[in-house]
């Protein structure tokens, strides 16, 4: 793809070009999710969703100090989170995800949470798994949001937000973050394909039964 100059982002010396892949898509958005919570090593993290992003949103945050929960109804899924800095791999489809994490938590529950599954029954667990002042970022794209909005928001005194894209400036520092603390971000990559391969790919990818793709070429 021919681009302005303007438009590129250093990719530093440490990183592939599939992590640099990773930072343009998935992990940037991760990124910029954690920027929007404010997140530091003094907080705990539920993470709802453990694909691609989340897996990223749990990465990243885990090599900033963080205590991450990871939530997912796939049992592979949530396996596999434990090598990408989950400390509470929890299984929702065996137990239920707020109750574990307020069990966890001492009964306070998550500082901040991310939902990146989508769906209207995480995004609300999402929200209860924080504590009062609970921050909680809906990345995820689609569907809807349904709480009790005195029970589950203002009672609470939690805060809500929608975190979708990310700067050129924010891809910058992601890389950045990622190459100087040697997070291995290319291990988000569980299948890797050639461009004369791109029509098998795709009807692997449309499976959706498989982990995050990439092309190299």
């Amino acid at each position: 793809m021919k681009v302005p100059v303007s438009s590129l982002v250093h990719l530093p010396q440490e990183m592939s070009f599939a992590g640099g892949a990773a930072v343009a898509c998935g992990t940037g958005t991760a990124y910029g999710a954690l920027l929007r919570l404010d997140i530091s090593a003094r907080d705990t993290l539920a993470v709802y969703g453990l694909g691609p992003v989340g897996l990223s949103v749990a990465q990243l945050a885990a090599a900033m100090g963080v205590e991450v929960f990871g939530v997912d109804i796939n049992a592979a899924r949530v396996a596999r989170a434990q090598d990408f800095g989950v400390a509470h791999a929890i299984d929702a489809t065996q137990v239920d995800p707020v109750s574990e994490i307020l069990k966890l938590t001492g009964g306070k529950g998550a500082s901040c949470a991310a939902e990146c599954a989508g769906g209207e029954l995480p995004r609300a667990q999402a929200v209860r798994s924080t504590r009062v002042w609970g921050r909680i970022a809906l990345v995820a794209v689609g569907g809807n949001v349904v709480l009790d909005a005195m029970k589950d928001l203002i009672g609470k005194q939690r805060q809500l937000l929608g975190s979708f894209t990310f700067s050129e400036v924010e891809m910058k520092a992601c890389a950045s973050f990622i190459a100087t603390r040697g997070i291995e971000v290319d291990r988000l990559f569980t299948d890797t394909w050639r461009l004369d391969q791109a029509a098998q790919a795709y009807a692997h990818f449309d499976r959706q039964a498989g982990g995050k793709g990439v092309f190299l070429f």
